[in-house]
């Protein structure tokens, strides 16, 4: 009951799994028209956090935490960030079991 649970994105930044909402691949999301624009305003509106600075990002991770929303620029690869979430959401799913 209330585990806690949090994904390292790289830099010195962790977020709660409970609170991503998507994990996108920066390089093949860009090509929509669509996408730049929402990084664009999303950056013009101050949600976006650039995990680590002069390093190009691999990907964003969308997260919202007591309804305010942020966008957060990793270095990290999609499939990276996904592996490492679902060794976490596997973990807990054990320990649950396990409870039982």
């Amino acid at each position: 009951m209330g585990d806690l649970m949090f994904l390292h994105i790289g830099g010195d930044y962790i977020v709660s799994i409970k609170d991503i909402i998507a994990i996108v691949d920066m390089e093949k999301s860009t090509i929509s028209q669509d996408t730049r624009n929402f990084l664009k305003i999303s950056d013009e509106e101050g949600f976006i956090i650039d995990v680590i600075e002069n390093e190009m990002p691999k990907s964003f991770i969308i997260t919202q935490e007591k309804h305010k929303s942020k966008i957060f620029l990793s270095p990290i690869s999609t499939t990276t960030l996904y592996k490492r979430y679902e060794l976490l959401t596997n973990s807990m799913k054990e320990k649950r079991m396990e409870e039982k």
